[in-house]
């Protein structure tokens, strides 16, 4: 009756009862390996943060405590020592045997959390990504009376604990032993331990060594009194091409007191794509967080490389970027801001490195000026821009014309640069990234000024008729012409223009390419898609090629009397004016072309047997 009772209580209890995950620590090592950290070499930054925090601890309790870190790697395994707070063996079993538990050591020091780098169990498990056991071995600063304690844990999940002597620990803080895995030995080796140190640790605020080599090198480059503006200068330069690989035009303090940065923006000596994200070097504290911070600063400050460190930005879970919040957010505009003081304050005070700074770089400024009516203000005299007048800035170009004509693409400028230049009209190529939303700002920050968007009417309209008896003299060979590239969707219009080198012109907007797109959709879709499409067409521009009736080649054709040679040469014009322009041709376009060179082949063979007989 009893064991029936027993086991209806187990029974009645068993669906209520905690119970505890068991770990896989193979496979929680693989997951760090593989999956949470980008290489094996965090290990050492674990390491460090470990006896960073140690000392840290101390030092809240006992300020005068001695701050020091000492790395010693040989024979295929390191030893690093911390002169910190120290574990007892309850500690052992509370911080080291708990997967994930903090280091703070105690609740007393949870106030304190910000002067904390990591996460003691995480950080020191990870170890395991390059070795086979850890051996750890500490005395508590706190709890003097005592005795050291050893940890010993191996990669497939079992530990000891003991505690040991006096004479193994006798001054507080503890010492971690790695003996490296199969296949990781290099991870281990003396060089790569120092290299990985002076990485990781350089702007750390305790003494950290490798053997007897300092690593920690204080104060920052950028902190450092300098002889002169200049030796600042140089010493940044240097710094740079340590660091990232070049020597850079110019460096840009960064220091943001609010969000606890300290660092400097390093202007890259070469353009690069907008849309290559700039990867940058953050310090969590000191130590080095990630070398390939992406989201750092704003969109358009592709054209510098940071280097700062911060104790405000809250890392991942790895530690190896940044996580996006409200701080990386605020950190991110003030950062922004102050690269665009910089703009301004060398658009004020020096002309000549703004001058060859935009010389390089004048897409990022730009990028930053559609949304900045103050930095478009600031730099309209500098930013330079491809116009019919050469490359001026706006505020010049401005200056020359009343009204500033723009085309939206490369192709439309390139098609009506010249003939507009020579008739005087004033274009500016807008057809760049950035540049054609800034020539339309420009009213904004430019009271007064009339900006407009070139289309083939404006053109036209600036070129000079012809006498009308000429034209109406003209009309047969002016219908055939007509009649020959209607079916293209493309009038003919006759009119005198310079330069006289320019036989015909090729004229066209969105509005003309969207019914050519429309047309040809049509051509090709089904009745019920056809009908529809045709519904479509209303109004729409369509292209024109302008005959130049002061060049000598028109006039000529324009004496023909046989139609099909009039239609032959109209291809040929229309062709050759496409081309001029850098349009891309259309299957039919191409078919156009083909048909009258072999036209115009056929016509002068002709001719000369005719000649011949």
């Amino acid at each position: 009756m009893d064991s029936q009772t027993s086991q209806s209580s187990q029974a009645s209890q068993s669906p209520h009862s905690p119970h505890t995950f068991q770990v896989d620590l193979r496979g929680l090592v693989d997951l760090l390996s593989h999956h949470l950290y980008s290489s094996p070499k965090v290990y050492l930054r674990e390491l460090l943060q470990n006896a960073v925090d140690a000392i840290t601890a101390r030092r809240a309790a006992e300020p005068g405590a001695p701050a020091q870190v000492r790395l010693y790697a040989a024979d295929g395994g390191l030893r690093v020592e911390d002169s910190g707070v120290g574990l007892t063996e309850a500690d052992v079993h509370s911080l080291l045997a708990t997967i994930g538990r903090s280091s703070k050591r105690a609740e007393s020091l949870q106030e304190a959390r910000s002067d904390f780098l990591g996460q003691f169990g995480i950080g020191l498990l990870a170890c395991f990504v390059v070795a086979e056991r850890i051996r750890v071995v500490s005395r508590s600063a706190r709890t003097p009376d005592a005795p050291p304690v050893e940890w010993t844990a191996c990669d497939d999940g079992s530990y000891t604990v003991r505690t040991l002597p006096d004479a193994e620990r006798p001054e507080p803080g503890t010492t971690v032993h790695l003996a490296a895995r199969a296949g990781a030995a290099e991870w281990l080796a003396p060089e790569r331990v120092r290299t990985l140190a002076r990485d990781f640790g350089a702007l750390l605020p305790y003494d950290v060594r490798v053997g007897e080599e300092r690593i920690t090198d204080l104060p920052a480059p950028w902190d450092r009194p300098y002889p002169s503006p200049a030796g600042r200068r140089v010493a940044l330069a240097r710094h740079c091409h340590e660091l990232f690989g070049f020597t850079p035009l110019d460096s840009i303090d960064l220091d943001v007191p609010l969000a606890g940065i300290r660092g400097v923006a390093y202007v890259l000596p070469s353009a690069v794509s907008p849309a290559q994200r700039a990867t940058h070097r953050v310090h969590l504290k000191g130590m080095l967080l990630t070398e390939r911070a992406e989201q750092l600063l704003p969109d358009w400050a592709f054209f510098v490389r940071c280097v700062l460190d911060t104790d405000s930005l809250r890392p991942t879970a790895s530690r190896e970027s940044l996580y996006e919040d409200e701080t990386l957010a605020a950190v991110r505009e003030a950062l922004g801001t102050r690269i665009r003081s910089w703009l301004t304050g060398l658009a004020a005070g020096d002309p000549e490195r703004l001058t060859a700074f935009l010389a390089v770089h004048h897409l990022g400024v730009k990028s930053l000026a559609r949304h900045d009516g103050e930095m478009l203000r600031t730099m309209l005299p500098w930013l330079p821009f491809e116009t019919t007048d050469g490359q001026l800035s706006l505020e010049e170009f401005a200056q020359r014309h009343p009204v500033v004509h723009f085309t939206r693409t490369v192709e439309e400028y390139r098609q009506v640069a010249p003939i507009a230049a020579a008739q005087g009209v004033g274009v500016v190529n807008g057809g760049y990234t950035y540049d054609g939303e800034l020539v339309e700002a420009l009213p904004s920050v430019r009271p007064g000024t009339v900006v407009a968007e070139l289309d083939a009417d404006t053109v036209t309209a600036h070129l000079d008729a012809v006498d009308p008896d000429e034209e109406l003299a003209l009309s047969g060979f002016l219908a055939a012409a007509r009649a020959k590239l209607d079916p293209l969707g493309c009038d003919v219009v006759l009119r005198a223009f310079r330069p006289l080198s320019v036989p015909a012109l090729h004229l066209d907007d969105r509005g003309a390419r969207h019914e050519q797109a429309r047309a040809a959709a049509e051509e090709q879709a089904d009745d019920l898609w056809a009908g529809i499409l045709g519904s479509l067409r209303g109004s729409a521009p369509r292209a024109r090629l302008v005959l130049n009736h002061l060049n000598p080649l028109v006039r000529r054709i324009g004496s023909l009397r046989d139609r099909e040679l009039i239609g032959t040469a109209t291809e040929s014009l229309y062709g050759q004016a496409l081309l001029m322009a850098q349009r891309p041709l259309r299957p039919a376009d191409s078919a156009l072309l083909n048909r009258a060179f072999i036209g115009l082949l056929e016509w002068a063979t002709m001719e000369r047997a005719t000649g011949d007989e």
